[in-house]
């Protein structure tokens, strides 16, 4: 990814929550202004943050559309559709600040047990997702900087896919994953 793939990406971003504001959709993006290198499928996804604070995060965990698509439905969705969050306002989106997070391919864990698991995870590098018939949870690896405790991490994200910190089941399905990630 070049610098001015990132800018690209990142104007996409800012422009898809312009339109959105005004239109209530995601911003179409232009085949024929993107370079060749961002109409590949790729998983994404877009953090919104106001000062420190999370302001929305929306993303994709597998490639299903073109980069530069992705990133322009994902910026919509985390400005408008969080549900942990009202819709962003126009006074918010000067001073809010985007980061995108391109996935690189999931990469199932195999493990006999929760210990197992723990040991293999690498903390501040892996992003994981968690799956349990439809109960699924998903942390970036930016996640490490406030939970930078393996155990924590792992009880924390049990929680967001719905199931207590003491669950277990050897039915689990992780998946790690790394991020290329891009700053305003």
């Amino acid at each position: 990814m070049t610098e001015n793939d990132e800018k690209m990406l990142l104007m996409i971003a800012r422009r898809s929550i312009m339109y959105g504001l005004q239109n209530d959709e995601p911003g179409l993006v232009n085949v024929n202004k993107v370079p060749v290198a961002l109409l590949k499928p790729a998983a994404s996804f877009v953090t919104l943050k106001s000062g420190d604070k999370l302001r929305g995060c929306v993303g994709s965990i597998k490639p299903v559309r073109p980069l530069a698509q992705d990133i322009a439905t994902n910026a919509f969705m985390a400005a408008f559709r969080d549900r942990r969050f009202p819709p962003l306002t126009d006074e918010e989106l000067e001073s809010t600040h985007i980061e995108i997070s391109l996935l690189s391919a999931l990469e199932p864990l195999e493990h006999d047990s929760e210990e197992d698991l723990l040991v293999k995870i690498r903390p501040g590098v892996d992003g994981l997702v968690i799956q349990e018939n439809d109960k699924r949870g998903l942390f970036l690896p930016c996640v490490w900087e406030s939970l930078p405790d393996k155990d924590m991490f792992f009880k924390q994200l049990k929680i967001k896919a719905g199931l207590s910190t003491h669950y277990w089941s050897d039915n689990i399905l992780c998946w790690r994953f790394t991020v290329e990630a891009i700053h305003e």
